[in-house]
């Protein structure tokens, strides 16, 4: 029987998605270099097949560009980050977003400055559900 496929990038999907987010097109062979740079040497075949797997999943678009392929995201950061955090509180923390917030407040290490920004969003919210 077939693995069910994921519903949320692998671990070097993401690290290809960070890269293609960041910069885009690129050819195979860039994106091999960048995957390298941050200490991740994978062979030139293992990278094609993730692009072209990432392709099919839909989470990069391909375009033919003389004798390469350039890979662009077809997702954006936003709403991947948003599938993986709403999975995450609803699987690991009952759907409740308090539990969730109060994990990372409790695990986390957070600035004078992060802690006004999350108190002006939260401000912010309060006010627009007013």
């Amino acid at each position: 029987m077939a693995r069910p496929a994921l519903q949320h990038p692998t671990e070097l999907e993401l690290k290809i998605l960070n890269i293609l987010w960041g910069r885009s097109p690129l050819p195979v062979r860039e994106v091999r270099q960048a995957l390298a740079d941050e200490g991740h040497d994978i062979a030139h075949t293992s990278v094609i097949t993730t692009l072209n797997t990432m392709v099919d999943k839909r989470y990069l678009s391909r375009e033919n560009s003389g004798n390469a392929f350039l890979f662009s995201p077809r997702v954006t950061h936003k709403s991947v980050s948003r599938r993986m955090l709403g999975d995450v509180v609803t699987r690991l923390f009952g759907g409740s977003s308090t539990a969730a917030l109060l994990s990372i407040f409790d695990s986390a290490e957070i600035d004078t400055g992060e802690l006004k920004e999350l108190r002006r969003l939260i401000n912010r919210k309060l006010k627009d559900q007013s």
